[in-house]
């Protein structure tokens, strides 16, 4: 059986949501397409995050877009790699 989320955790999502789109941030990443979404945190020295920040502004993306763009295609070279091995 699935828990519910409770009314105030639901109301503070919305609130945020609502708030980030009011100030022109991106929402998609609080819609799972294919699936559910899990928020990780992940420690990093300075010089990483300063990176980071470097590269995502150079493409005009956030962080967020940038370690996810990148997460996603580490893992499809991987699968391209398995699949090579495979054939």
């Amino acid at each position: 059986m699935k828990k519910r989320k409770s009314t105030a955790v639901s109301q503070t999502m919305a609130k945020n949501l609502e708030s980030r789109f009011d100030s022109g941030k991106g929402v998609l990443d609080y819609f799972a397409v294919d699936g559910v979404i899990r928020r990780i945190n992940v420690d990093v020295p300075g010089w990483v995050l300063n990176g980071l920040d470097v590269e995502a502004k150079r493409r005009g993306i956030t962080r967020q877009s940038l370690i996810k763009t990148w997460l996603v295609d580490h893992l499809d070279e991987i699968n391209r790699q398995r699949l090579a091995k495979i054939a």
